[in-house]
């Protein structure tokens, strides 16, 4: 009776020193053939998880496969150096307005315009804020109201009218739509004379109303909303809060306006920004320097600058504040540009 030995593998030993295949079959002549390593499943001896995908893979194969799926090199350089170019593009204004902030009116033309020369930020900007009886500041607070309080209004009113396209069938809704989508395609100057003749037979030019009313209206912000309600308010979702007994108002504050909130985000942004650089429709609209914007006071600022020149300055120092508001606007409202709120809300 021979004795046996297991071999390393899974092979099998004799006595007269021929090798068995794994499981104890022996090869013709005394002598096992030896299954290759990789002509297994697996690729390794022994291993009964081939038939699993992605079984028996390296480190260095799974390795090579991650990087065969990353853009190449010199994709990624010119993607980096098209974005380096964007951001110097956009952010350079920026510094030239916080280095020119610094200086004072003589220095803005007599010194090199990208470094500091004596800066004095406080005391000019200090300046700035107290000129005229503190004039910008009143043109800041009407900025902030006109932009603040339009924005939020015709958020609102584009959420509203966006869910009801989106969500109810009612007769002529793709002509509404359409002539909406329309409105897209006007610009905001081809409406301002028409909208003064309007608000002047009313008696509503040069007030408050005379920008707040055109700044309610978003096209833009209909048409976003609609697509937006459509795609992210499920109908399974609101014929639940109908069965429960919710009624339509309440579905759509609770439910509607949750659901739709990065787009709402977004129109109140754009609004936001949109009504903040206006500068057409108020000159049009007002003749009283009370009831100015910051765009419009500073323009009325450097039109007197030939004649005051220390109003270059404070030019420069405004528009630096102006953009104040919008950087910390982006900034705290970006967190909400998020996707896939409504994952997992209902269950398929």
């Amino acid at each position: 009776m021979s004795e046996r030995n297991d071999l390393p593998g899974g092979v099998v030993a004799d006595e007269s020193g021929g090798q068995a295949a794994p499981g104890g079959e022996a090869a013709p002549g005394g002598e096992a053939e030896a299954v290759p390593p990789d002509d297994r499943p697996g690729g390794r001896p022994g291993d009964q998880s081939g038939d699993r995908p992605g079984a028996g893979r390296s480190p260095g194969r799974a390795a090579k496969g991650r990087e065969g799926l990353a853009p190449p090199l010199r994709h990624r350089i010119i993607t980096s150096s098209l974005l380096t170019v964007a951001a110097l593009y956009f952010l350079t204004p920026v510094y030239w307005l916080v280095v020119s902030s610094t200086k004072s009116s003589s220095d803005l033309f007599g010194t090199f315009g990208f470094w500091f020369h004596d800066p004095h930020p406080l005391d000019y900007l200090h300046q700035v804020l107290t000129y005229d009886d503190g004039i910008y500041v009143r043109w800041f607070a009407n900025s902030l109201m006109y932009a603040g309080v339009g924005a939020l209004a015709a958020t609102l009113l584009s959420a509203a009218a966006g869910y009801a396209l989106a969500k109810y069938r009612f007769p002529g809704r793709e002509g509404v739509f359409n002539v909406i989508l329309a409105g897209v395609l006007i610009p905001g100057t081809a409406l301002a004379l028409p909208l003064y003749l309007l608000f002047s037979e009313i008696g509503l030019a040069n007030t408050y109303w005379a920008v707040l009313i055109p700044s309610v209206v978003s096209p833009f912000g209909v048409y976003l909303c609609r697509i937006y309600a459509t795609a992210a308010v499920p109908d399974s979702l609101l014929e639940a809060a109908r069965i429960d007994g919710a009624g339509e108002a309440r579905i759509f504050s609770t439910l509607g306006l949750r659901l739709m909130t990065p787009a709402l985000v977004t129109v109140f942004l754009f609004q936001f920004v949109h009504i903040w650089n206006n500068f057409f429709l108020p000159l049009v609209m007002l003749s009283d320097s009370d009831l100015y914007p910051i765009q419009l006071g500073l323009t009325s600022w450097q039109g007197y600058a030939d004649r005051q020149p220390e109003l270059y300055q404070y030019t420069v120092g405004g528009a630096f504040l102006s953009v104040l508001p919008l950087m910390v606007l982006m900034g705290v409202l970006q967190r909400y540009w998020r996707t896939g709120l409504t994952e997992g809300s209902v269950k398929a």
